[in-house]
């Protein structure tokens, strides 16, 4: 009989500040997110795994009013009000060139050469590792004491034109950070139950 594995899992409340207690924030409290935090937040999130280790996920941290500013045109009229008031808004891009730097983050094989010869598995790469990245990134504030609020809503263009213009950039998807309003959430919406969405095969 093959033995159980034993699990050591997180306790009740670490679970429920990561998963069951989060929620999507749509208003924030006033407050300052300071260096040190983010800091502290991408120490957390580049730990966490992606294929070969390609980590291409780059983030702009958004807090200046001038910057705040430069990102209103981009974003949809849903979106305008808690963008505008987070403390942090994060654009969460991709590096459609990652493949550059695997000969530091994969030293062990020549994981570039994957990548240059098929732009189509580099486009691919880079959007799926930097999604997941941006997902590690949302956890990462919860475990900091943070709250999220994630979004797709805007015009990439826009973001793109405004704050990656001469990179090799693309953005993916925006992350509101900071406290959020108990008074600005909706009811939480219902999930799908483990038969609708689970599969054992």
């Amino acid at each position: 009989m093959t033995p159980q594995i034993e699990l050591t899992p997180l306790d009740e409340q670490a679970r429920a500040t990561l998963f069951t207690d989060a929620r999507t924030q749509n208003g924030w409290l006033d407050g300052e997110i300071l260096d040190e935090t983010l800091n502290a937040l991408y120490d957390l999130v580049k730990f966490a795994p992606t294929s070969a280790n390609c980590s291409p996920a780059r983030f702009v941290f958004i807090r200046s009013q001038k910057a705040k500013e430069m990102l209103k045109p981009s974003l949809s009229s849903g979106n305008l009000g808690k963008t505008m008031s987070a403390p942090i808004s994060v654009i969460a891009p991709y590096d459609t060139v990652f493949y550059d730097k695997l000969p530091d983050l994969f030293p062990h094989g020549d994981a570039r050469s994957w990548f240059t010869s098929s732009p189509e598995l580099a486009e691919e790469t880079a959007f799926r590792n930097a999604t997941l990245q941006a997902g590690y990134l949302i956890l990462a504030a919860r475990a900091l004491g943070l709250d999220a609020g994630p979004l797709s809503g805007f015009d990439r263009q826009k973001v793109d034109d405004a704050f990656l213009g001469g990179t090799t950039w693309k953005s993916n998807l925006l992350i509101n950070l900071g406290k959020g309003d108990p008074s600005k959430l909706f009811s939480r919406l219902p999930r799908l139950g483990f038969d609708e969405a689970c599969l054992i095969a």
